[in-house]
């Protein structure tokens, strides 16, 4: 693993799509062109659980420039074993929302109208959909392995003998709500059948991904479909997994063949078609001595997953690596619900289950009487302390000490209710940050070089909007030690060399490292063959994504330090968050402009997931009745106040050739329990649910002043 040296990585340079995109000139997947093209709209479910009894389409195809009406009766068959992507096979139904019939059309307005017109009747069964009742509880069940690193129970030691002894103790059950993907661009696919193969051009994280579900589904070679992606408008997990809107476009392909089908979900359909971050219900026991040392760590979780699916949130997943103790204990549990399958959102797993653990560590702090800093740091692990490896680069201790620093943290008094301006009771809050170091096999990258001494790399990588496409220039550039001007990067197209999907801030690091071993060969092949002259025909080299030899060696690692003001008014319960700050080490950064808009928007993000963010569940029918942007709050310009984002210096020579972490992730992880714990140094009142509504700090109930 040959280290990069910086060049071009480093530099704040504009992303070079940036002027495409504001000028309207970069197509995404429904703008692309398309030869008389015709128009898909779905028959959703209007029951939880049941079967179909009957269906009329008659209506339906009676009308002018409908082309075919599609059922489980006469739909093309499906072989996969996702049930997400087995739709229109049968007459059962899992969950409301459910695809039960499709209608393609001359316009989208004749196959919308049509589609309200096909009578669906339905035998419905009792369901189950609420994660908090008590009917699922026997069923719980410990899900399968997301990653084999990331065991879902964990044990070391005597946790209940541990806590039962310790001299001061935290007991608290914490809860998450359920919280709906709401990219810019909701999912579409372009989808043709010609030739007998399918081009796709819709919007993903994740081409070859999508290239492989469809192929297996209507029994092709990989090779008969194509899929294209260059432009994504926004992700960040619901666009990692294909869902049954691409197979419901290729379906009807099939029945059209030669013309082009264009599916573009509604705001409305995305909310049961494309993921979710699933509710938990959490519980976190802390032990320490009276010094504030930790004894034992116990964290159990419990979340939902669905009955076509099963996806695993693992909410306890970074508990194992935040602080030293003895005793350890952490459990994963999920309920089989009639409900659509949850899937990634970003920080999966660290977004929810850190907000339960350093919600807790807050109360340990107060307990022990000490600072909230000053507890994290005492239990700072010198290892990783399930793995036992050293890490990598561990720099959680510089982020809390400088962002201390920068937020004027040795001013607070600690005191609930101590500090007031006007109405307003103001309070400030602390959380660590941590995100694994995540590569993904099966990238390739391919150089090539012409006698002009320009370099064209392709790798079928995505760019959701991060700034992909701009920092592997930068990586390349470097690694050929060329100037960034002479590389044209191409990406998002089956057509190229294969790559994983953007997920788990993954990417720079699996894809990166393919091109540095694709740059690294090319110019030994260029030195070696031909004296380090490029031929008149040029060159080109394909490489895969090398091992990491040091990946038994350390522990691998993202930390970073949140800190909130808060401020609640004292008659209304409204809780207004006027500065955040943020400080992270994330290895190396390859362009600090992209990567703070990356932090930044974490940071938003987790601002909305504490204050805003809820899916309402109506309990009747099964089904999320918030379901549009006008009911779904999330954080507006109005929200969000001062954000300031900080890097602390990190070289990491073990992660990868280029020495970076990623920061898509980590940026969310820890803000909402910096903001809940800055609601309880404002208010006396502790919030262990969220989203943190004016109901839960009703006047009435703060402590007496």
């Amino acid at each position: 693993m040959t280290p990069v040296t910086p060049r071009a990585m480093g530099q704040a340079l504009d992303r070079f799509d940036g002027a495409e995109k504001v000028r309207g000139l970069a197509r995404y997947a429904f703008e692309q062109p398309a030869a008389r093209p015709v128009y898909l709209f779905p028959v959703q479910s209007t029951v939880a659980a049941g079967r179909i009894t009957g269906i009329d389409c008659s209506q339906a195809s009676a009308q002018p420039g409908v082309l075919a009406v599609l059922t489980y009766q006469n739909a093309p068959r499906v072989a996969t074993d996702s049930g997400d992507l087995r739709i229109l096979q049968s007459d059962e139904v899992a969950f409301r929302g459910q695809f039960v019939g499709a209608v393609i059309a001359e316009t989208s307005e004749i196959a919308r109208h049509a589609a309200g017109l096909v009578r669906v009747d339905y035998e419905a069964r009792p369901h189950t959909v609420d994660l908090r009742g008590e009917v699922h509880r026997e069923a719980l069940r410990v899900p399968n392995e997301v990653l084999p690193i990331f065991p879902m129970h964990t044990a070391e030691g005597d946790v209940d003998a541990a806590l039962d002894s310790a001299a001061v103790r935290v007991d608290q059950a914490y809860s998450t709500s359920w919280n709906n993907h709401n990219a810019l661009e909701p999912h579409t696919t372009v989808a043709c059948w010609a030739d007998d193969r399918f081009t796709l051009h819709l919007s993903t994280q994740g081409v070859n991904r999508i290239q492989a579900a469809i192929a297996a589904a209507f029994r092709l070679e990989p090779d008969r479909v194509r899929v294209i992606s260059p432009h994504v408008g926004g992700a960040f997990g619901s666009k990692v997994y294909p869902w049954a809107d691409v197979v419901l476009a290729a379906m009807a392909a099939r029945l059209v063949p030669d013309r082009p089908v264009k599916f573009a979900l509604t705001r409305q359909q995305t909310f049961s078609q494309t993921g979710y971050r699933p509710p938990t219900i959490q519980r976190v026991r802390l032990g320490a001595g009276s010094d504030g040392r930790l004894v034992a760590i116990d964290h159990d979780s419990i979340e939902q997953s669905s009955k076509v699916r099963e996806f695993a949130e693992q909410s306890t997943r970074a508990t194992p690596g935040m602080y030293a103790a003895p005793n350890r204990r952490t459990r994963q549990r999920v309920a089989d619900l009639d409900v659509p399958t949850p899937t990634i959102m970003r920080a999966p797993g660290e977004a929810s289950g850190m907000f339960a653990l350093e919600s807790a560590m807050d109360e340990l702090a107060i307990a022990c009487g000490l600072d909230p800093i000053e507890l994290r740091i005492r239990n700072e692990p010198d290892v990783h302390p399930l793995f036992g490896l050293p890490f990598s680069s561990r720099n959680l201790v510089a982020c809390l000490r400088e962002g201390a620093r920068r937020f004027g943290w040795a001013q607070r008094d600690p005191t609930p209710r101590a500090r007031r301006e006007g109405n307003w009771l103001v309070g400030t809050g602390v959380a660590a940050a941590s995100y694994p170091v995540l590569r993904l096999p099966g990238s390739k990258a391919t150089i090539r070089v012409g006698p002009d001494g320009r370099y064209v790399v392709l790798i079928a990588a995505a760019d959701i909007g991060t700034g992909t496409r701009t920092a592997l220039a930068q990586v390349a550039a470097d690694t050929l030690q060329v100037d960034v001007e002479q590389v044209d990067l191409r990406i998002g197209d089956t057509a190229y060399p294969p790559a994983t999907e953007e997920g788990g801030s993954s990417g720079i690091t699996s894809w990166g490292s393919a091109i540095c071993a694709a740059a690294d060969q090319l110019r030994q092949r260029l030195a070696a063959e031909h004296g380090g002259t490029v031929p008149a025909h040029g060159l080109e080299v394909t490489a895969d994504m090398p091992e990491n030899p040091y990946l038994k060696q350390y522990a691998m690692h993202s930390f970073g330090a949140q800190f909130a003001e808060v401020r609640v008014h004292e008659e209304t319960g409204e809780v207004r968050v006027p500065r955040q700050l943020g400080v992270f080490a994330c290895g190396r950064i390859v362009n600090p402009k992209t990567a703070r808009s990356q932090l930044l928007g974490g940071m938003t993000w987790g601002l909305s997931m504490a204050l805003h963010e809820q899916s309402v569940l109506d309990l009747r029918f099964g089904h999320v009745v918030n379901h549009d942007l006008a009911q779904y709050h999330i954080s507006s310009n109005a929200d969000v106040g001062a954000i300031e984002v900080h890097l602390i210096e990190e070289e990491d020579p073990y992660v990868n050739p280029m020495g970076t972490k990623g920061v898509g992730e980590i940026g969310i992880v820890g803000v909402a329990a910096a903001i809940a714990n800055g609601v309880y140094h404002a208010t006396g009142v502790r919030v262990r649910d969220l989203p943190i509504t004016l109901d839960k700090l009703l006047p009435g109930d703060w402590p007496i002043a």
